[in-house]
């Protein structure tokens, strides 16, 4: 097994170059339940490009401003262009921008760079499916915030390979329907490194693959916008079925992925998600996903300090499921949210489960705003008397509900994190309901229902360090005996070594 971070992370999409290490620490730990990850480090040593003229292809000269607009505009579509090694611009005006046509594919030769020079909002954008962008570093673009730079109208069918996105604005990608996102680099962008969102949505079916997500929310949006929940590596909205696999999602300002309202069927293994400031995962009012075979490591020391800090109490999570859960009524690849075989490692905590009594579909507490659970088509249709009585005082609700922690091993050493209160939690809980007035959710009975009553279970996992357990609601903290006792009959099968000290 290996127990170091130049053997856990082996270039999954073929560069085996091995950069400088991360400023922060990155050994693997022995003895890893899940053995070791295969991960892209592509932003250090990108994949070239052809040197020479592919046949059949356009040529665009980097000496000639807006060559590359003017080109795309006067060929017909499925045409490939190659642009020549240099930096290439458009015209100096915010809105000029490739609009692209059906079937175009662009190579960059080594050394292309498409540059906004912080004049031009978007780099590739329209309609058109099936678009190819491949070896090309687009950077310098100034996208508003929550839109994007390329792939900027969230076209479907778009494949975005061995490409280096970097220095823009907003997010650096959009995303359409059967998008393919493979062995790029994503690196320093203002908002995002990508924003999975798609007018009218959902997105069905994305693939996202070896890649280095780093750096990105440079624009520190949450501290802008405090509460916008619009930050982090990468931001997925009511995706229909995605594959997250052998990324390396680090050292982003906020969460490294974030998984927002009403997505489905996910699966997100192979990856190693390290040295975020906020979570590592945030699986939130969604749905059916499979959370297997990560490394995450050094996640949350940023926002955990922050909260305790401040006093406040709540449970921190690395993993953050906010009113998720399995629901086999969602055809999907699995009924349920599964989490198994992670490594996780000195992070400032472990796996919160919550669900917010006040969050319903039609309360003004939704932070989704008008969206609505993906079992209920009419949101107004959420309110009294109806939702007092089945089906809707079910299906009303975003639950957190059928997961399955299983076969992880969760390690902590306070002295590596640099914390002595507040972390190393793992956590079920819920708030007392409150709001609105007309809530058929008041008082305890989500607390209740997310803690016993929803085939929520750890089982099976290995822990090392001083963990405790919070089940119920904040103010209520368990041991491990505790957490595996009566009434709530957590861990069975699991291992518990307390260790204290450096």
């Amino acid at each position: 097994m290996a127990t170091a971070l130049t053997l856990a992370l082996l270039v999954a999409t073929g560069c085996t170059s091995t950069p400088d290490a991360p400023a922060k620490p990155t050994a693997t730990p022995s003895g890893a339940a899940s053995g070791a990850v295969a991960v892209a480090r592509v932003c250090a040593e990108p994949a070239a490009g052809p040197a020479a003229t592919p046949a059949g292809a356009v040529t665009v000269d980097p000496a000639v401003v807006g060559d590359l607009a003017s080109k795309t505009r006067s060929n017909p579509p499925h045409t490939t262009f190659w642009l020549l090694p240099g930096t290439h611009t458009l015209e100096p005006d915010r809105y000029a921008q490739v609009v692209t046509k059906e079937g175009d594919t662009y190579l960059g030769a080594p050394g292309a760079v498409l540059d906004g020079r912080k004049t031009n909002n978007y780099a590739f954008s329209g309609t058109a499916p099936d678009v190819t962008i491949r070896y090309l570093t687009v950077q310098g673009f100034v996208a508003p915030h929550d839109e994007g730079v390329v792939n900027h109208d969230m076209a479907d069918g778009w494949v975005i390979e061995h490409a280096t996105i970097q220095h823009n604005s907003g997010a650096g990608l959009m995303s359409g329907a059967r998008q393919q996102v493979r062995a790029n680099c994503l690196r320093d962008n203002g908002q995002y490194g990508m924003n999975a969102y798609k007018t009218g949505g959902p997105i069905k079916g994305l693939l996202v693959e070896g890649n280095e997500v780093v750096g990105n929310n440079t624009d520190d949006w949450e501290g802008r916008q405090p509460g916008c929940g619009c930050t982090g590596g990468i931001k997925f909205w009511a995706v229909d079925g995605a594959d997250i696999r052998g990324n390396w999602v680090h050292d982003n300002r906020g969460p490294g992925l974030w998984a927002d309202t009403d997505n489905n069927d996910f699966r997100i293994e192979d990856n190693v998600l390290e040295a975020n400031d906020g979570a590592a995962l945030v699986y939130e009012a969604s749905y059916n996903a499979v959370i297997r075979n990560n490394t995450i490591r050094h996640n949350n020391w940023v926002e955990g300090r922050r909260s305790a800090d401040r006093g406040d109490n709540f449970p921190f999570a690395t993993v953050y499921l906010s009113e998720s859960g399995g629901e086999p009524r969602i055809p999907a690849r699995t009924d349920k949210i599964e989490i198994d075989r992670n490594v996780l490692e000195d992070n400032w905590s472990g796996i919160t489960l919550w669900e917010n009594a006040d969050r319903f579909c039609n309360s003004p507490a939704n932070t989704s705003s008008g969206d609505c659970t993906l079992l209920v088509k009419n949101t107004g249709s959420c309110a009294q008397p109806a939702i007092a009585t089945a089906p809707l005082y079910a299906d009303c609700r975003w639950k957190t509900q059928r997961v399955d922690i299983h076969d992880n091993r969760f390690t902590l050493n306070p002295a590596v994190v640099g914390c002595t209160t507040k972390c190393g939690r793992m956590a079920v809980l819920a708030n007392y309901g409150t709001y609105p007035e007309w809530s058929p959710y008041k008082g305890e009975p989500v607390a209740e229902a997310i803690t016993g009553k929803q085939q929520n279970r750890w089982h099976d996992n290995t822990y090392v360090g001083p963990w405790s357990f919070v089940a119920h609601d904040p103010g209520r903290t368990l041991d491990f005996g505790q957490w595996q006792g009566a009434p709530y009959r957590q861990d069975a099968g699991s291992t518990f070594q307390p260790r204290t000290g450096g």
